[in-house]
């Protein structure tokens, strides 16, 4: 099972850690072309989006790579579920209506909470 959590988890963890940094560090101007609901978003909100998301990633590596705190994996893991939840309410009420990537993102993480309660 301590596989399986890492062949899923870690891809995971990275594409919120370059999503995060994304939004922390580029302005909406930048982000547009890959999101087009920045524009409905205040700049602080996006930023504490992207922090989120960078502080999930961690949640997901460093508690069961150090053997401490392993309940925030799958806490981390399920924040993540919620978070892609609130994704696709934007989607869906915006003129980009594709949800295909937060459908996979939202299995991907609840995958994720089922296999770290095995750690």
């Amino acid at each position: 099972m301590n596989i399986a959590y890492w062949i899923v988890a870690g891809p995971l963890a990275l594409f919120y850690l370059y999503a995060g940094t994304l939004k922390v560090v580029r302005s909406p101007d930048q982000l547009r072309p890959m999101m087009s609901w920045v524009d409905r978003t205040p700049v602080p909100a996006l930023r504490a989006l992207g922090a989120v998301e960078i502080l999930g990633a961690t949640g997901l590596i460093l508690p069961p790579l150090t053997g401490t705190a392993l309940p925030l994996a799958p806490a981390a893991a399920a924040g993540f579920v919620l978070l892609q939840a609130g994704a696709i309410a934007v989607h869906l009420t915006g003129e980009d209506r594709r949800i295909a990537l937060n459908v996979g993102l939202t299995t991907t993480a609840a995958v994720t909470v089922w296999l770290s309660t095995g750690l």
